[in-house]
């Protein structure tokens, strides 16, 4: 399938979003505007001005109101100015102030400031470092513009308290802001892949998941896995959060899929 590029300025395959996801967000305009997250404030912070312009009128045409921002020391000194933003959209590779130094000066001044961060690193280990910075999400370039849409869409809703900050299931709990998990007073160490799994079946306990929408959520994609890969990441959370001698919380659902429950 072939690309639709923004022009750029710098290095293409950092700002490239797929044609499939241009033409599914397409048929979304609109989804935005009648609902709560019309005329909430998004700043865009990325250096490449061609980039930054594409988005920014594709989420205006979404209903938000969209700010620019092109390197980290006005990112700063913008969220400073103005005080109030319903979302951040950050970049890792800026000029002056990189996207990780922005993360660590942002988050203890504002703690529940959605913050998605986009970068054209593909390693485990930068994702982690963006997140353990007070990143809430990572998309990493190129990327579809309709999934760009959708974890927007997910982090405002989290920000507006439909998605509330934490969430308890018997005595295991997440807590979304600080993307921390406890069982008991135990805390758990989870992976971002394991985390995304859990939250999920956070998001839907007591009901079943099922492998398609865990598919779909946590690895972004509709296709079939050729490996069992959902079932063996959903068994490394298992095993992290039932341990022998507590009450088991995560139940398979054979033939399906799978279930987070408490049983009395």
């Amino acid at each position: 399938m072939n690309d639709l590029q923004v022009p750029v300025a710098k290095d293409a395959s950092e700002n490239t979003v797929t044609s499939e996801g241009a033409e599914s967000a397409k048929r979304a305009k609109g989804t935005l505007k009648s609902n709560s997250f019309s005329g909430q404030r998004i700043l865009i912070v990325e250096d490449d001005a061609s980039l930054t312009t594409f988005l920014g009128l594709e989420l205006e045409a979404q209903g938000f109101v969209v700010e620019k921002a092109f390197d980290g020391e006005e990112a700063l000194r913008t969220i400073e100015e103005e005080r109030r933003y319903d979302l951040l959209i950050l970049d890792l590779n800026l000029p002056k102030l990189d996207g990780i130094a922005v993360l660590e000066r942002l988050r203890p001044e504002h703690p529940r400031l959605p913050i998605l961060v986009l970068t054209a690193r593909s390693r485990v280990e930068d994702k982690v470092q963006a997140l353990h910075s007070g990143a809430d999400d990572c998309l990493t370039k190129p990327f579809s513009l309709i999934e760009l849409l959708a974890r927007v869409r997910a982090l405002m809703r989290r920000n507006t308290g439909l998605i509330p900050n934490s969430t308890t299931v018997g005595d295991l709990t997440i807590y979304r802001d600080e993307r921390r998990v406890e069982r008991n007073g135990r805390r758990i160490e989870l992976t971002p892949r394991e985390y995304a799994i859990l939250e999920v079946m956070m998001r839907h306990a007591g009901r079943p998941v099922s492998r398609a929408t865990l598919l779909a959520e946590v690895w972004n994609t509709a296709s079939e896995p050729t490996t069992n890969i959902v079932d063996v990441y959903v068994k490394y959370v298992r095993d992290k959060i039932d341990r022998p001698g507590e009450p088991r919380l995560t139940h398979t659902v054979r033939g399906f899929g799978y279930e987070l429950r408490h049983e009395q």
